[in-house]
């Protein structure tokens, strides 16, 4: 017979899981330190070059130390050895530098950024750090719109770093922004450069796009963030950042449409197929190259880059296999850089072009060790975003948009690379460790040693795993 009772079996209920303060804060520093490294022209024109110097110093400390205190599971044996190679090269070249005490300061700032990236690699999950690098970029579109719009409605005229005025005759280059936000000119932002922010721009775009695949639900949010992120990029107006456009639509291409393979042979004509349309196309963009830089606004040498490469190259032919020493970017006020190139009246404080650069400061081995930095994580990056999740018989679990990213990133960075020397440092050097890092760790989302989905997301204390 049935008995009632005031005592059931079962566990009383219970609120859901929620995530712990502690790492509440963990994702908002993960945010601030993503808009330093896609900002850093933003802090330096807001805080001068100390400034920056100590806002870099003190975030790298704080780093260490939560580093030291969470101890996140880490596989030491995939660690980022490339990259970091190419790093303590960096580092070697001040025993034979021309200018030891620039590739001092500069490989500081190199080192602060790969710790950085190596952090956030450790202490993120995947869709933790999309959800990062998203609000990061959110934050510099949206205050670019608002920062341009207070100086045309507000200021009525350019503004200098550290928002100082001047009605005198400048060099256009020196404005923090030109206030051209409504006479059809090319808009600066927050960065101070309409390539970086174009740049910015794009990037945000990319991870929009898959914030809006990945969460239907906040899907009007990003759109509307999109049209504003299209927008700024229309109106910054950067040739390269177009290109860059363009390879990125052809890569997701490639990559939908490798995902569509059955048979393991059926890429194969993919690949062929790609290779021969890439060798054609690059044919076409040689012999057609004068129209089409007519069309991005560019002259045939790519607005003085011509003369600029012309000069590094000659200096990177004297010293070819090790290079003059690390400088990254150029201190202006070094002697041997200071009046070396000038273009619209001010120093050229980098070459233009990645791996030019790479070759005059740390000569052949360092573009050996930056071509295969690149190389071993863009292979990690395609078959990340093209093969099925899979690490055991299971064959049929579904991709994921966000494993889209680290391909689509690295494309940016590879157009940008053949124009810019930015992609060395700041943000173009963080994503390079950063992916090669994650990507070595957590090769699935959301499994691996380094990812600890649950614990994370639960607010659980990280578990250690053995060393």
């Amino acid at each position: 017979m049935a008995v009632h009772t005031r005592h059931p079996a079962g566990a009383p209920p219970s609120a859901p899981s929620r995530e712990s303060t502690g790492h509440l804060l963990l994702r908002g520093y993960a945010v601030l330190l993503l808009f330093i490294a896609l900002a850093t022209s933003f802090w330096f024109n807001l805080l001068g070059a100390a400034g920056l110097g100590v806002l870099v110093g003190v975030t790298t400390i704080v780093s260490i130390v939560l580093w030291a205190v969470l101890r996140p599971p880490i596989v030491w044996r995939l660690l980022p050895w490339l990259p970091l190679t190419y790093v303590v090269w960096a580092a070697a070249s001040v025993l034979w530098s021309a200018w030891p005490d620039a590739t001092a300061l500069t490989w500081a700032l190199l080192a602060a950024t790969t710790v950085q990236a190596l952090f956030l690699a450790s202490v993120l999950t995947w869709r933790e750090l999309v959800a990062a690098i998203s609000s990061a970029l959110t934050w510099i579109v949206g205050l670019s719109l608002a920062f341009e719009l207070w100086v045309s409605l507000v200021v009525h005229g350019p503004v200098l770093p550290n928002f100082l005025l001047w009605d005198g005759e400048l060099v256009t280059e020196l404005y923090w922004s030109r206030d051209n936000l409504f006479d059809g000119g090319r808009i600066q932002g927050i960065v101070g450069n309409a390539h970086l922010l174009a740049v910015a721009c794009l990037l945000a775009l990319i991870v929009y796009a898959i914030r809006i695949a990945s969460s239907p639900q906040r899907r009007a949010w990003f759109i509307g963030w999109s049209v504003v992120s299209a927008f700024l990029l229309w109106r910054s107006s950067s040739g390269t950042v177009w290109l860059a456009l363009a390879a990125v639509a052809l890569v997701l291409a490639t990559m939908l449409l490798m995902r569509t393979t059955r048979a393991p042979g059926e890429r194969t004509k993919y690949y062929v197929a790609y290779a021969g349309l890439g060798i054609l196309g690059g044919i076409v963009l040689w012999l057609w190259r004068d129209d089409l830089l007519e069309f991005l606004g560019k002259s045939s040498d790519l607005t003085g880059r011509g003369g600029i490469w012309q000069a590094v190259a000659e200096r990177a032919a004297e010293h070819p296999w090790l290079g003059w020493g690390f400088s990254t970017p150029w201190l202006p006020w070094v002697p041997e850089f200071d009046g070396w190139i000038i273009v619209n009246d001010l120093t050229v404080f980098h070459a233009h072009n990645v791996w030019l650069d790479a070759w005059m400061q740390l000569g052949i081995v360092g573009v050996a060790l930056l071509g295969l930095s690149y190389l071993a994580v863009i292979w990690r990056a395609w078959f990340f975003a093209i093969d099925r999740p899979r690490w055991d018989l299971r064959a049929d679990r579904p991709y994921q948009a966000l494993t889209l990213l680290p391909t689509l990133v690295m494309t940016v960075l590879l157009v940008q690379g053949l124009a810019e020397s930015r992609p060395l440092g700041e943000w173009g050097w963080l994503f390079l460790v950063l992916f090669a890092h994650k990507l070595a760790q957590s090769p699935h989302v959301g499994e691996g040693p380094a990812e600890q989905s649950l614990a994370i997301e639960r607010g659980e204390a990280l578990r250690r795993m053995p060393r």
